[in-house]
């Protein structure tokens, strides 16, 4: 499968992919485990990715990591996920770093307990110089939280007299959203056979072009990466359009 990163056209790569990385908790349990054996493994899978995604020049990458909903887990795995997340930032973020690679995070923050937010912060700060692929950490997050949140934030701004609702358009509220720096995905990759968007990139996913692999993600490698782009590059991108105004573009 690997010849497939010859046949990919660095020119026409998708500038954001967006992925749910999905079935950590079913490939430990395939493989008479725990379920955080499962995240424990996902995590070279992240590492990899990135690198891909790196190495390709993709300039934005955002990952699903951790949605609102997943606060309804059983607390062993929700400690144990966010022990997971802070000690693999802390393992990581000199490599990002190194590699000109910025963090971001999207998501309610304030959700988080006070030694993760911590460790957050200290990673966005160290790597907000760099200049290379942008990844995009969502977590505790959800497109109905997002979109939520900016509507009450436009609400307050007319409130306070800052913005007329004639005012209020498309670009308003793209504005409002945890996304507004950055561009709409336009490949979103879900492992493990899953066919949901589960609540992601709700209002950025319009146009994405979604592609569903039964691979589950600790087995997902640069390889299945590429397989995705491939894909991607095979398909007709019109935006509402038909084939004979694109031709005639």
């Amino acid at each position: 499968m690997s010849n497939l990163l010859e046949k990919i056209d660095k020119n026409r790569l998708p500038r954001h992919i967006a992925i749910i990385m999905d079935g950590n908790g079913r490939w430990a349990k395939e493989k008479g485990e725990d379920r955080l054996f499962g995240h424990f493994h996902g995590v070279e899978s992240v590492r990899n990715i990135v690198e891909g995604c790196a190495e390709l020049g993709v300039g934005y990458l955002t990952l699903y990591a951790f949605s609102t909903e997943n606060w309804d887990r059983p607390e062993y795995e929700v400690v144990g996920l966010m022990e997971l997340l802070v000690s693999t930032i802390r393992k990581e973020v000199d490599s990002l770093d190194k590699n000109n690679i910025r963090l971001h995070v999207i998501g309610d923050m304030s959700m988080l307990p006070d030694y993760a937010q911590k460790e957050l912060n200290e990673a966005l700060e160290i790597t907000k110089d760099n200049t290379g692929l942008n990844l995009i950490m969502a977590l505790s997050y959800s497109g109905r939280w997002e979109l939520l949140n900016a509507v009450k934030n436009i609400a307050w701004e007319v409130k306070q007299g800052r913005l007329s609702v004639e005012e209020i358009d498309q670009d308003t509220l793209q504005q409002f959203l945890c996304t507004s720096g950055f561009p709409d995905p336009e490949l979103m990759i879900r492992t493990s056979g899953e066919y949901r968007i589960s609540n992601f990139l709700l209002y950025q996913l319009a146009y994405a072009e979604l592609y569903f692999t039964n691979v589950r993600w600790p087995d997902f490698r640069k390889d299945n990466l590429y397989e995705a782009i491939w894909d991607y590059q095979n398909r007709e991108r019109r935006f509402g359009k038909t084939s004979e105004q694109l031709a005639e573009t």
